[in-house]
Order: structure tokens, then sequence, then C-alpha cells
């Protein structure tokens, strides 16, 4: 009988262990696939090699992985760059979006789509608004379907940034890196002129993608800002999460610490942003592509910023992406090739400390 009980005991440890290491969701997350049906050829660096037609191999295996994932993902963070810029060359841009998402499509988990530069350089704002890359459009239906305007909501919608919660008390904030931007702005706009005239006054180079003699390298063309009603809208939804002691991780195309990436990948007004971020106890991650080599650091207040290898330039021996398990007390990030594994334990709003 004692035998009986020890064992009944033991195994009732066992389910609770079992059940203590199961997270609360996980997601999936993959930056820079830059797809075109062209040729390898050297970036613009000349520093390495783009694998045009295997990016969407890798797509492929990415999508396979995940759909037999034991957990199945709750969402994919696309983290921008969904086809590349070569694409404009012969009118290819539309083909190319649609052979991405269709492979996509077979995945019956959403997706959350980042804008990066390569969605500027292949559409206007308009075209995406109205495209399947505004992932934004569809958080506001489900928000009306259910009474609420939680998700989704800006007052300025000529950003395009979102938030919404998979899981209580955690939320996802993407936020848009080209608001201030001179590319997918109409020449016409205020905000072209505001951008224009910015990266003229702080990058005096013919080649305005050429940070060379620069003192501050991340004012190129391909790079962008976060204007101030961006700023003040950000400002906003992370002083209600500190309220409601939520944990968020940030999303963005473009990194915003200079160990996570090199400067010249950095958001024209890294220092403000990363400075909010990090006077708000919610903020646990940051999350962004653009740097195609990938890199993590961890600041002096506990954010984790975690910067995805490119797609583009993964050779086809390799692999990049990865799943990111998330549990009370941390986040484990699984990845695969070229996508480290992690884990990180969230920051202690105790012993926080601001700087970069």
């Amino acid at each position: 009988m004692f035998n009986l009980c020890y064992k009944g005991q033991k195994l009732q440890r066992i389910v609770q262990s079992k059940r203590m290491e199961e997270p609360y969701f996980t997601f999936g997350i993959i930056a820079d696939i830059q797809y075109a049906d062209k040729d390898n050829r050297l970036n613009y660096l000349k520093t390495s090699m783009r694998y045009y037609r295997n990016s969407l191999t890798q797509l492929k295996v990415a999508i396979k992985e995940w759909a037999t994932e034991s957990i199945k993902p709750k969402f994919i963070l696309q983290l921008g760059d969904i086809i590349d810029g070569v694409n404009t060359k012969d009118n290819s841009s539309t083909i190319a979006l649609e052979r991405v998402l269709e492979e996509m499509d077979k995945l019956p988990i959403q997706f959350h789509h980042v804008w990066g530069n390569h969605e500027f350089y292949n559409f206007s704002r308009e075209y995406l608004n109205g495209s399947k890359l505004n992932s934004r459009a569809r958080e506001n239906r489900i928000d009306q379907q259910v009474g609420t305007s939680e998700s989704g909501e800006t007052n300025d919608e000529s950003f395009y940034a979102y938030h919404f919660s998979p899981f209580p008390k955690f939320r996802f904030l993407l936020i848009d890196g080209y608001d201030l931007s001179p590319i997918g702005r109409e020449k016409t706009s205020l905000k072209y002129d505001i951008s224009f005239n910015l990266l003229k006054e702080k990058n005096p180079n013919e080649d305005l993608n050429s940070p060379t003699g620069l003192e501050e390298e991340q004012f190129v063309l391909f790079n962008g800002g976060i204007s101030p009603s961006q700023l003040d809208w950000i400002q906003s939804i992370l002083t209600s999460s500190d309220k409601k002691e939520e944990k968020v991780f940030v999303v963005s195309h473009l990194p915003v610490h200079p160990d996570a990436a090199d400067t010249m990948c950095l958001i024209w007004n890294y220092p403000e942003v990363l400075s909010m971020l990090q006077s708000h106890p919610c903020v646990v991650g940051y999350l962004a592509g653009h740097n195609h080599e990938g890199r993590y650091c961890m600041d002096p207040s506990g954010i984790h910023h975690m910067t995805f290898s490119g797609v583009i330039e993964t050779p086809p021996e390799s692999q990049a992406f990865g799943t990111m398990y998330v549990y009370e007390d941390k986040m484990v990030l699984k990845g695969r090739g070229l996508v480290e594994d992690r884990t990180l334990h969230y920051r202690d709003p105790k012993n926080m400390q601001v700087g970069h």
C-alpha cells in the first residue's frame, strides 16, 4: 500500500513538473527573406552573398518546421524586407510578393508583418496599407468584432504601428522605423520634407546610402526614424502596460541598440527611442532584423535586444529562423542554423538602470 502511494505521489510530481515546463505560448521569428527570382549576387557593400531564389526555399523549411512542432506557435513575426528591391528592375515586385505569401498561406497561423526598407523600395505606403502585409488591419477587425479597441488603435494613420496581446500579461508592440524616411513617402508630403531635410543635414554625402565620414552613421537613406507623434503613441502604450504589469516585446525592422547592430543599421533617433524603452519596466525584449549577420545584447536596464540573421544571406546548407518559448520568468529561443539558442530571463524592475 505504501509502495502504491509512493508511486502515485512520484507520478503526480512528474506530471506537475512537466506542466511547469510547458510555456505559456510560443511564436516563430524570421527576418529579411528578400526573395527575388534572380541569380545570386553580392550585397550592396560587396561583403556577403545574397541567395535570392534560395530564400524562398529557406522560408518553406521554416514553415514546415513550425507546422510540425509539438507546440504550435500562436503567431509568426515576419521582421520586414519580405522581398528584395531588385524586383523593381523588371517590375516583378507583385509576382515575387505573391509567391512568398502563397507559401505563408500554407501555414494556418497568423503572420504579423513589419515593414522594412525593401517594402518601400517595392511598394508605396498606400499599396502596403491595402495588402496582406498590413497585419494591423486584421487586428483592428478582430477588435471591432469583440467590441474592444485595445490592439490596434493609432490616432495617426500615417505610421504603421499596432499592438496585441496573445496571452494575459504579455503584449507585442510593432513600431514603424520608417515613419520618418524619404523612402515610402510621397514627395509632396510633409513627412517627406522633414525626413529628407533631416537626412541631408546629417549626411552631406552624394550617395545618401553611404555612412562615410559621418559622426552619426545611422543617418543613411536605408534607415529611418520615429516621429514625435509615434513616440507619444508608444509612450502611452508602454505607460498603460506598466500599470497593468505586462511584459512587452517591442518589434521593428530596425534595431535600436548599438551593441545589437552596426551603427549604420540603427533607427535614426535611436538614443531617444532607447532611453524611452529603458524607462518603462514593462519592456523585456526588442526584436529586429535589418543587420543580416544578426546580433544580441542585454542592455544595462535588462532589456534583451535580439537582431535576427537575414534569410537572404544564409547559405543553402544552413537556416535562419527561430521559435520563442515564453514562460512566466523567462523566454527561451530555439534557433535554427545561424540563429543561436538562448535562455533569456526577464529584467527585474527593482534593479533597473538606464543607459546604453
